[in-house]
């Protein structure tokens, strides 16, 4: 069963920090995180699939948590991990901040941190963060874990200045000078980038934005029942276009997730083939949406309007043209091949 979100998961003015572990914590019960490190898991992908569907700024940082955590059981030794393990009984949430502040990049220089981090998703809500030094440099990334409640950074919440996904608190972040700890590292240099777990691991958000999709067809469905417009010709006809992007983009997570016993290579192929294609999907569901119920879409506050700007955002992920030579380039070389 599906768990409902509460009203006060994103935007808690009391210990928000509580209130979104313990969703998270719903959210994940039954699923063995440390068995689906490489992204693959059917029955995870399906929980980050329901949450899209729901409220894609709370799936975009379930997302994030699940990412967190399966980066530090596949690091940690096994002391470290029962660490991890109180950390979640205690209902903590995590983050993954990746992204280096442009000209202030987060550094750890004689025991101190300073810089920051941009695209800082949970930033003022989430109690811990997976942070990067020495980002964009594969064999020198060197993860830290810090407890947010100790370190916390300095926020700029009006950068994030976007038409959607404003729920989701992903703002700049900086610290200036705040004392290291000697628990705050975690793995050794270049672990975070380790395939197939970075590339493949996308994967988790290709699911939450299926699930946008079907969100998306929903919205539409409902609203054309409710305005007598569900038999008129014209609507039903891009109706089921619609149902037909929600359920490709459903179906082909779904194989990508089942392929766990292809090569290295060829489940990253997969991966960014399912990237490609359910964004493609999600463009042309934003399209059909608003062709179906018109500029009443548009309206703050139609249903429809949030999670139409919610995907237009959440669908602008790094480097999709990459992704798609990496699809050519593989079935130029046999690695990937259509079957039925």
């Amino acid at each position: 069963m599906t768990p409902s979100l509460s009203a006060s998961v994103l935007n808690a003015p009391h210990a928000p920090f509580v209130a979104l572990g313990e969703n998270f914590r719903l959210w994940l019960q039954g699923i063995d995180l440390t068995q689906s490190e490489n992204g693959d898991n059917l029955a995870l992908l399906r929980t980050l699939y329901a949450a899209g569907r729901q409220s894609l700024p709370f799936a975009r940082l379930l997302e994030g948590h699940v990412d967190a955590i399966q980066i530090l059981y596949r690091t940690l030794g096994q002391a470290d991990r029962s660490h991890l393990d109180a950390l979640l009984e205690s209902e903590a949430s995590l983050g993954v901040w990746n992204a280096d502040l442009p000209g202030a990049p987060l550094s750890l220089i004689n025991g101190t941190l300073s810089g920051g981090k941009a695209f800082a998703s949970g930033a003022g809500i989430l109690s811990h963060a997976l942070v990067t030094l020495n980002a964009g440099d594969k064999d020198r990334v060197q993860l830290l874990l810090l407890d947010l409640t100790k370190v916390p950074p300095e926020i700029d919440t009006t950068w994030w200045n976007v038409i959607g996904m404003q729920a989701s608190e992903t703002h700049i972040v900086r610290w200036n000078g705040a004392i290291s700890q000697s628990d705050w590292k975690v793995g050794e240099p270049g672990d975070y980038e380790n395939e197939p777990w970075f590339s493949g691991g996308a994967l988790r958000f290709v699911a939450v934005q299926a699930g946008a999709i079907a969100a998306l067809f929903d919205g539409v469905r409902d609203h054309l029942v409710k305005t007598g417009r569900d038999q008129d010709i014209h609507q039903t006809d891009r109706l089921a276009e619609l149902y037909a992007c929600a359920d490709i983009s459903a179906a082909l997570v779904r194989q990508t997730a089942r392929c766990s016993e292809d090569t290295v290579e060829t489940k990253l192929a997969r991966v960014a083939h399912a990237r490609t294609v359910v964004c493609d999907q999600a463009e042309h569901a934003i399209l059909l949406a608003q062709q179906c119920v018109g500029v009443k879409s548009m309206f703050r506050d139609h249903p429809l309007s949030d999670i139409i700007c919610n995907l237009m955002v959440y669908l602008r992920q790094p480097a999709p043209d990459a992704q798609k030579q990496k699809v050519g380039r593989a079935a130029a070389a046999g690695v990937i091949q259509p079957q039925l």
